[in-house]
């Protein structure tokens, strides 16, 4: 037999045992809409082209069936002739489409949220972590000078680039190697507090304010002693930075210093 969904339009072929199992209710297997197959059931298909199957309207009253194939004998009681056959007895199925529902566990629910919050609650920490740094230079420091010296642990030195002062800079040609150039420069730490020695980043422009060449160099590419550069630049402490590069050329008229 055949069927038509009405939100799709698109027909099926099915059997007896289709309609049975949910009393006529089906469902598309293009739009999944639950739809009754029984008004558009047809036991062949129209000629071809056909839109659609004709459509079955309901009687006022239930059709009366008067061409009997085969009537079975009722269920018999204890003792009766078990030759007779017994009535089948029909069970309503659930349908084939239908998804069972599993019950919800609220134990499960809970374990999920905790997972989830224990998941949450390291990720802010590793956030707190990575950057350390930064939270360490803010008004945080005291709280986390004392929370640190209960785990034990080291905080970085504070850092303030922005009380870093050139006192002087220079750039000559280098008196040995042809078409090299050295740069000088002297840092004074003016905050209240030993910083880490900076990063140096030094560009070089033309005319027009172009970089022709910029690089930045570690505090380990000027400071040669390895106590020293633990140490720190102490508040007030000086620093001579040399370096050596290479000359860029003539267009190279300008050289700028910055701190990281």
């Amino acid at each position: 037999m055949y069927t038509q969904c009405p939100e799709c339009l698109t027909i099926y072929a099915l059997d007896a045992g289709v309609l049975a199992q949910s009393h006529g209710s089906v469902r598309c297997g293009q739009c999944t809409m639950v739809f009754d197959a029984l008004p558009s059931l047809s036991e062949t298909l129209p000629p071809e082209h056909f839109a659609g199957l004709p459509a079955r309207a309901p009687g006022a009253e239930s059709p009366l069936l008067v061409d009997a194939v085969f009537r079975p004998v009722p269920e018999a009681v204890d003792g009766a002739d078990p030759d007779e056959v017994a009535a089948p007895v029909v069970a309503h199925a659930t349908p084939a489409f239908a998804r069972p529902r599993a019950p919800r566990k609220r134990a499960a629910d809970l374990r999920w949220i905790a997972g989830c919050g224990v998941l949450a609650l390291l990720l802010v920490a590793q956030l707190v972590w990575a950057n350390r740094a930064s939270f360490a230079d803010t008004g945080l420091r005291p709280m986390l000078v004392r929370v640190c010296a209960t785990l034990s642990c080291t905080l970085p030195p504070l850092k303030d680039v922005g009380r870093l002062t050139l006192l002087s800079r220079d750039i000559r040609p280098h008196p040995s190697v042809p078409g090299a150039l050295i740069i000088s420069a002297t840092i004074r730490n003016d905050a209240d507090f030993t910083q880490p020695y900076p990063v140096i980043r030094i560009a070089l422009s033309d005319l027009d304010g172009n970089a022709i060449a910029m690089r930045r160099f570690r505090p380990s590419e000027y400071i040669g002693d390895p106590k020293t550069l633990t140490a720190g630049l102490p508040p007030g402490g000086t620093v001579a930075a040399v370096f050596e590069v290479e000359d860029p050329g003539k267009n190279a008229v300008a050289f700028e210093f910055a701190f990281e």
